[in-house]
């Protein structure tokens, strides 16, 4: 039995368990307006953001590796959900929250899959600023969308411009009571979320306890909201959540409906990785903190198993989310035990007090999503890069434009697309050293960074890049350069310690690099070649062409091409 069950279960100590309890009525605090705000924006029915936080917590839990991760519902995947689906149904109808729970069991296939397939090294496929030049322009989208509810404004449209545009044209339709408390709602939450805390601790609060009370001003706001519209008999006044049903959600195996698969497999595959990349970002953050070790396999499996659960509840997509997590961390959580409360905390809402919500405006669930992507839109790392690295910076500002002037599919196509240019640019210019001796040792460093040693008959090169096709032509005409600058050389040495590679392209470059160095009576020498190249070289007998020689360093080069030539001197003046 021990063998079934978790590690961190089986060797579970009672001391941890006030802890967990602890952190998982303080998660669940949270979960719950941000449940029924992340389906609203979704455009699904707000209870299936409280599905959606109940067995997917247990299936992590069972299978994931990180300690206080805490799965469920999030804006970004939240808007993705939305935009797959919008094609094909009408937000809320039969056939959308169909739609929902496919893309939730598709996206749960992949992910347990890849994990069995031990894929966790896909978190380093798609760059850090793209990342967040992808969630900073969907957190704008969602900013942007939400102004909607927020006034109480209708209009339609799906890029930040079109939304734009239609809340432009109809301002002349906000509904005072609506926007009254959408705005209230902001500004207590945006007050909360800067001020609280410092406030707080100024009354002699410890930090920890001050900044949990700030967080979860969310639930307070929503019960408020909820308790004022009720006693003022507004619900006919505003849109509200209305009437949630109560009960456990009923678990059942969606029927799958392969003509919508065939549409929504490759947007079920950009929230997988999207969703992945940004969990494992964050449960690594916290358990460095910790001290623990995070498995991405296992991951992969645990974030699988939470969307197929969420997809037998009739739920939608989730993921683990930033601030339910460090909030649960802060909370004092020290085990997944502390999710498997907290759903357990949700079942129970569930089944005895979902009218808490029935007068919960949507205002009020607008203004707590636009809180949260606030949070979400990262202009300090955009900065950051465009300085540190103009490529980065540039790929990152690229992704969030496209995704907010073109839509989210569009967006990461964008984003992967400027990843691999850059990468694909780099490689295409790599860096290539002319380098001297450093006087008195074995070093060789670059001429134009160090005070070297050089001489006029021995040109020395370091390829800081493996040789490919990309950039083959750009190496050769380097070296062409540099040896027209110095006319004087016999002999071109290439240190190769960087090179872990050469393809056919480079390995072809080489042979007529060598041979045109024959014709003008000169030769070619490799030095640092490593063991793999050097395999390669072979293979193709370049050795037995090559003019030089192999040196096993580019000291030893140095040394013996200088012997050389004085060798060469004597012989001519004995002449």
């Amino acid at each position: 039995m021990r063998k079934l069950l978790p590690s961190w279960l089986t060797d579970y100590q009672a001391k941890l368990l006030p802890s967990d309890l602890v952190a998982a009525v303080v998660v669940t605090l949270l979960l719950i307006p941000q449940g029924l705000a992340y389906a609203a924006l979704a455009g699904l029915p707000p209870q299936l953001g409280l599905y959606a936080s109940l067995l997917p917590l247990l299936a992590y839990a069972l299978f994931g590796s990180s300690m206080v991760m805490s799965v469920g519902p999030v804006a970004v995947i939240s808007l993705m959900t939305g935009a797959a689906l919008a094609p094909i149904a009408e937000p809320g109808s039969a056939e959308y929250i169909a739609g929902a729970v496919i893309l939730a069991m598709v996206s749960g296939v992949m992910l347990f899959t890849f994990g069995l397939l031990r894929l966790g090294a896909m978190a380093q496929f798609l760059s850090h600023p793209v990342i967040s030049g992808f969630i900073s322009g969907a957190a704008l989208l969602i900013i942007i969308g939400q102004l909607r509810p927020l006034l109480g404004i209708n209009s339609h449209g799906e890029t930040g411009v079109e939304l734009a545009v239609g809340l432009m044209a109809n301002l002349s339709g906000i509904q005072p009571l609506t926007a009254a408390f959408g705005f209230a709602t902001f500004v207590l939450l945006w007050l909360a979320r800067n001020w609280l805390a410092k406030l707080l601790m100024g009354l002699g609060l410890a930090e920890g306890t001050a900044s949990l009370i700030a967080k979860l001003m969310p639930i307070v706001t929503v019960l408020g909201s909820a308790v004022l519209v009720s006693l003022m008999g507004w619900e006919t006044d505003l849109r509200v959540v209305g009437a949630l049903p109560g009960g456990l959600p009923a678990l059942q195996v969606p029927t799958i409906d392969f003509s919508i698969v065939t549409k929504l497999w490759l947007p079920a595959l950009a929230i997988s990785l999207i969703g992945f990349v940004e969990s494992v970002s964050i449960a690594q953050a916290f358990a460095s903190k910790n001290r623990q070790r995070i498995n991405t396999n296992a991951e992969l499996r645990g974030l699988g198993a939470a969307n197929i659960a969420s997809a037998l509840s009739g739920a939608f997509p989730v993921t683990g989310g930033f601030s339910r997590t460090a909030v649960n961390a802060e909370a004092g959580a020290r085990s997944p035990l502390s999710g498997i409360f907290a759903a357990v905390l949700i079942a129970l809402l569930l089944v005895f007090a979902t009218g808490l919500f029935h007068a919960l405006p949507m205002a009020v669930l607008a203004a707590t999503i636009i809180i949260a992507a606030i949070g979400l839109v990262d202009i300090k790392s955009l900065i950051h890069n465009w300085h540190y690295d103009r490529a980065e910076g540039m790929a990152q500002a690229g992704t969030a434009l496209g995704v907010l002037l073109a839509g989210v599919e569009v967006g990461i196509a964008i984003g992967i697309a400027l990843s691999l240019a850059t990468l694909v640019w780099r490689a295409s210019r790599p860096h290539i050293a002319i380098v001297g001796r450093v006087p008195d040792t074995e070093h060789f460093r670059n001429v134009n960074r160090y005070q070297v040693e050089t001489r006029g008959e021995i040109l020395i090169l370091r390829v800081d890049e493996n040789l490919f096709f990309g950039n083959a032509e750009s190496v050769e005409k380097f070296i062409l350069r540099a040896l027209e600058a110095q006319p004087e050389a016999h002999h071109l040495v290439l240190v190769m310690s960087s090179v872990s590679s050469v393809d056919a392209t480079a390995m072809q470059m080489l042979d007529m690099l060598n041979e045109r160095l024959i014709d003008e009576g000169m030769k070619l020498h490799l030095a640092e070649v490593k063991g793999p190249v050097l395999g390669q070289l072979e293979n193709d007998t370049f050795p037995e062409r090559l003019s030089g020689e192999i040196f096993l360093s580019t000291f030893t080069a140095y040394q013996a091409l200088q012997i050389a030539e004085q060798e060469t001197a004597q012989q001519l003046q004995e002449n």
